[in-house]
This record gives C-alpha cells, sequence and structure tokens, in this order.
C-alpha cells in the first residue's frame, strides 16, 4: 500500500514559519489503528487524514502521535491547502465533515478562509491571584468565554512573559490567551493549554472567535491582522461581521513524499502478519 503525504506550514507565507502538520488523503478510510501508527512514525503535533466523499466533500480525522482529536485547525488549513493546489485545484469551495462538526472552507487567492461563530469575551471580575501568580504581573484586564483571556500593556510584554505553566494547570476552562495592541499589527497573542497537554501552542485560529469581536470594538475596526507570537509567528487576517468571525490565511508546502507500507508475513506463522513502515521523501 502507497499513501501521499504531505507536510505543510499552516498560517505561514514562507517556510519554516506557522505550524506545521502532515496531511494523508485516501482514497478510502483505512484501519484506525494503522492512521494512529503512522502518526505516531510521522511524529508531528498533528497528522490528518481526508477522504473525498463528493464534489466538494471530504471526511477529515486527526491524529496525535497518541491518540485522535475531534478538531485541530491548522491541520484543517494545511488539509484544505492540500485539496485547493494539488487534488482538486478547480475547486473553491469545501466542507471537512470531521466526527467533531462540519468546517467550511474556501480559497481567496493565496489565503485560506474559514468562518466560525462570534463569541465576545465578557469582563471577568472575581477575584482570583492565580493569574498574576502564573503571569508574574497584574493585566490590564481580564476577559473570558472559552478561555481565559488576559489583556496587557503592549505587545513586548506578550513577547516576553514567562508564564509559570504548573500554575495555570489548576484553571477550570480550555486554556488561557495573553493579548495586546500590536506594534505593526491590530493585536497579538500567545495562547497556553496545559490542561490539554500542550504547554504553549502555535496556532489557534478559533480563539480568534474571542479576539477578534473584542479588539474590533476596542479599535472600531471591522478587518484585523493579528499574529499568534510564537517560535514560529502565525499570522492571521480576522473580518468581524453579522455574528462572524472569517479567519483568513496562508500556507505553504514543506514537503511531499509517499507512505510504503509492506506487509509482511512471518515464516512460522503465515495467520499473522506485521506492517514495516517506510517515508519516501
Amino acid at each position: 500500500m502507497k499513501i501521499d503525504i504531505f507536510q505543510i506550514d499552516a498560517f505561514a507565507d514562507k517556510m519554516f514559519s506557522g505550524s506545521t502538520s502532515a496531511v494523508c488523503p485516501l482514497k478510502d478510510w483505512i484501519d484506525e489503528s494503522l492512521m494512529q501508527n503512522i502518526a505516531f512514525q510521522i511524529n508531528l503535533s498533528k497528522t490528518a487524514f481526508i477522504v473525498k466523499k463528493e464534489s466538494s466533500l471530504y471526511e477529515i480525522r486527526w491524529f496525535t502521535p497518541e491518540n485522535e482529536i475531534t478538531l485541530y485547525e491548522h491541520a484543517a488549513v494545511a488539509s484544505a491547502y492540500v485539496i485547493f493546489n494539488y487534488l482538486d485545484t478547480k475547486q473553491k469551495n469545501i466542507t471537512l465533515r470531521s466526527l467533531g462538526n462540519d468546517i467550511e472552507i474556501s480559497k481567496e487567492g493565496d489565503y485560506i478562509s474559514s468562518s466560525f461563530n462570534s463569541n465576545m469575551p465578557t469582563l471577568y471580575t472575581q477575584s482570583n491571584p492565580i493569574f498574576s501568580l502564573a503571569m508574574g504581573i497584574d493585566p490590564l484586564k481580564i476577559l473570558k468565554d472559552k478561555d481565559y483571556i488576559l489583556i496587557f500593556e503592549n505587545e513586548e510584554t506578550i513577547k516576553k512573559l514567562k508564564p509559570k505553566i504548573e500554575v495555570l494547570r489548576s484553571l477550570d476552562l480550555r486554556g488561557i490567551c495573553i493579548a495586546a495592541r500590536g506594534d505593526n499589527n491590530d493585536f497579538v497573542f500567545r495562547y497556553f493549554a496545559p490542561k490539554l497537554g500542550v504547554d504553549e501552542d502555535l496556532i489557534i485560529n478559533s480563539l480568534c472567535s474571542q479576539l477578534a469581536p473584542y479588539w474590533s470594538k476596542v479599535l472600531n475596526k471591522n478587518e484585523l491582522k493579528a499574529v499568534q507570537i510564537s517560535n514560529r509567528r502565525s499570522e492571521i487576517i480576522c473580518n468581524v461581521a453579522d455574528g462572524k468571525v472569517i479567519i483568513k490565511a496562508k500556507a505553504t508546502l514543506f514537503m511531499k513524499g509517499e507512505i510504503i507500507i509492506e506487509e509482511r508475513v512471518k515464516p512460522r506463522d503465515k495467520e499473522n502478519s506485521k506492517s514495516k513502515l517506510a517515508i519516501a521523501v
């Protein structure tokens, strides 16, 4: 069996930035344990498998090296990039059907665009010393929605902060975001989710469904340029309108190759077999 593999840097317009993931197009679904083994062998944070079902409908499943998850957005962007640029170049709009939900994605020039419901965070007014303890300084304000959002004075503060991850593990929500107005962009942010096993995430674009409405109101503008500050820097454009946040980003190809799975039968036991995985680049 041979399976194509693409490694894509999503939320980036050049190689070695953004967030990288593997995408494996399949003709039909293969055994779940084999997909998990492939993800373990590739050893990226996320590996996506996609199967075309209709002209613009693709089923998608995501695996970390350890288990299957229901949604991971940069792997969705990476998968859409592969579809638009290598599998179905005439297609401009697709649906990715995951175990969690359907994701509507479109191609707009060099950008890949996806839509999220707008979630305006509310002001968090409770007294909780954990935030100051974790960050070492007091935020200007604390917001709350799916995550806690800590607003700080400037971009330099966001860059320099070294949160105490072990303290953040006790938070009750999904994760914690730190954000500020950007020097050359509308806002910048970082995201931590140790409760989910991710100390600092390189990119989580659905977080902008909370950030974009807030900064849109603060800055009085509907189109916003944002940067997630990490060691690979991810760039996002957000459009806020009609209860939606349209998130646009670029992606780039790092590698295209082939996975070769050879079935080998043990000489002394023909009923049992084992698979050998190899990646040809």
